[in-house]
């Protein structure tokens, strides 16, 4: 019971805030009718529910799973061997990811099933990649520069419509039903290396390579093939009679939302299933532990999403069409601004990464200072998009500069905060981005007469972008930290913490 209540408190230390300051919104400049309001209300409760049921799930299951099966890959011979069964994972946890999804179905002129597809396999190449990365151990930073080189060369041939596209394919495919497992199986396969070569490295990067293969992938399809006009279809607005319609309404997301993540749970638990049937890595009482998480995993995500969907989605158009008609829509980068700082906690995928940095690190990176380097990062991130919705200036120009900022700190930092920072661009753009930051740029776009498809989406990216680089300063501050005190105990012949970039991770020297 205690455990439950810890989770329950710490949701609603993510979520209240969120509630708090759109409650002031609609109080003041951005007022909405009471169905709207009342569905925000309703929501708020599911997803304080969903991400405390969630969190405990992803420790009791997904942890558990991911962790075994990379351990297992990592002391696997042969590479084929693999490269064979992270396609295969990848394939399987990206094509039933619920935020791919969702895209998917906003998006007209490309097929749905077509665009799950290419992006699936884009995440099933690069994982493949990032797997055969920890094995060989070649440099992160390195396989960043030349992908995200490739990546931008690609957008020279593809048409602006795609861009955006392109880069928030890379977020949400990275969310709350991927991260979980993907950061597990890296944490296994680094952990069985570690005990080989002593080093926690490659502990993280997984997340970041993969969210660069639904990046090219889509880039190459815009190459490939031509689908007439990209535009984005809009879904009708909700008008409730009464509160039984107000139920009913939930009821139907409730519906949705199950089938959503029983789809994108069954690939994972067939894998588990004959993997566990093959090598029989767990006891009877580790898998009835393991089924207990996932049911715990599926109805807090079924909530969690429904709460998002339903509660959040309406509010984020309502209040973007309102805003933009106040001083002219430049309100829309503060306020933007501000729910950025507090959204990026009640990302599911967030309290994964923060755990996993714990752990790894034995708490010498504590999950506050992640916390708050991802909350500047997103921050900037929808004031920067804000921006764009208002001036309609092209993606590529902030794009561009922002990883070439990345890349360039990749190669000044600690490999270890490389590897946390660009893993957290793929967490941060997770289901509140799709739910409520998305929808809060169209309803501003569309309230402005701007082009959706170019100006409105991207904000996924730029929330997957800028983390990268707050969380990389964050790694600096600790190095230059690092090295004072080096130089003090060296004096004082004590011992000391090094965090140097040759060392890579936390290790404890004498001088």
């Amino acid at each position: 019971m205690g455990i439950i209540q810890a989770k329950l408190i710490e949701s609603m230390r993510s979520i209240l805030p969120i509630g708090a300051i759109v409650f002031l919104l609609s109080l003041t400049i951005a007022p909405m009718d009471t169905g709207t309001f009342l569905l925000f209300l309703v929501g708020l409760a599911f997803l304080i529910v969903g991400l405390s049921v969630f969190t405990m799930g992803v420790e009791m299951s997904m942890n558990t799973l991911g962790s075994r099966i990379g351990a297992s890959l990592s002391n696997s011979k042969s590479a084929w061997f693999i490269a064979f069964i992270g396609f295969i994972i990848g394939i399987l946890v990206t094509a039933s990811e619920p935020d791919l999804q969702i895209l998917a179905e906003l998006v007209s002129g490309v097929p749905n099933l077509l665009l799950i597809l290419i992006v699936s396999v884009g995440v099933g190449i690069f994982l493949v990649i990032a797997l055969l990365r920890v094995r060989y151990g070649i440099s992160l930073s390195v396989l960043l520069t030349v992908f995200y080189s490739i990546v931008f060369v690609l957008c020279i041939f593809v048409p602006s419509e795609f861009w955006a596209l392109a880069f928030d394919s890379g977020g949400v495919t990275t969310g709350p039903m991927t991260v979980p497992f993907i950061m597990a199986l890296g944490a296994g396969a680094s952990g069985a290396k570690s005990r080989k070569h002593g080093s926690h490295d490659d502990s993280f990067g997984l997340v970041a390579l993969c969210s660069i293969g639904p990046i090219i992938s889509v880039l190459i399809l815009g190459i490939c093939a031509s689908f007439g006009d990209m535009n984005y279809t809009p879904e009708p607005a909700t008008v409730l009679a009464d509160t039984r319609e107000g139920a009913l309404v939930y009821l139907g997301g409730l519906a949705d939302a199950a089938k959503e993540v029983a789809i994108a749970l069954l690939p994972i638990l067939v894998f588990t299933a004959l993997f566990q049937l093959i090598s029989r890595p767990f006891s009877r009482r580790q898998v009835f532990r393991i089924g207990v998480g996932v049911a715990y995993v599926f109805f807090g995500l079924m909530f969690f999403l429904t709460g998002a969907n339903t509660g959040l989605l309406p509010v984020g158009r309502s209040f973007g069409a309102t805003l933009s008609g106040v001083l002219g829509g430049y309100v829309l980068i503060p306020v933007s601004m501000c729910l950025g700082y507090f959204i990026i906690s009640a990302e599911p995928a967030v309290y994964v990464l923060n755990r996993q940095v714990e752990q790894v690190t034995a708490g010498a990176i504590s999950s506050s200072t992640i916390r708050i380097a991802l909350s500047v990062g997103v921050s900037a991130a929808l004031g920067l998009s804000m921006l764009r919705v208002l001036t309609g200036m092209s993606i590529l120009f902030i794009l561009i500069p922002g990883y070439l900022i990345a890349l360039v700190l990749s190669f000044i930092v600690p490999p270890f905060f490389t590897g946390i920072a660009f893993d957290s661009g793929g967490v941060a753009s997770g289901t509140m981005m799709s739910a409520f930051v998305l929808p809060l740029a169209i309803g501003s776009c569309s309230a402005l007469g701007g082009n959706i498809m170019t100006d409105a989406y991207g904000c996924v990216a730029f929330a997957a972008m800028t983390p990268i680089i707050s969380i990389q300063i964050c790694g600096l501050i600790y190095k230059l930290k690092a090295n004072r005190a080096v130089r003090r105990f060296n004096n004082e012949d004590e011992y000391f913490i090094d965090y140097t970039k040759e060392e890579g991770g936390v290790n404890y020297a004498a001088p």
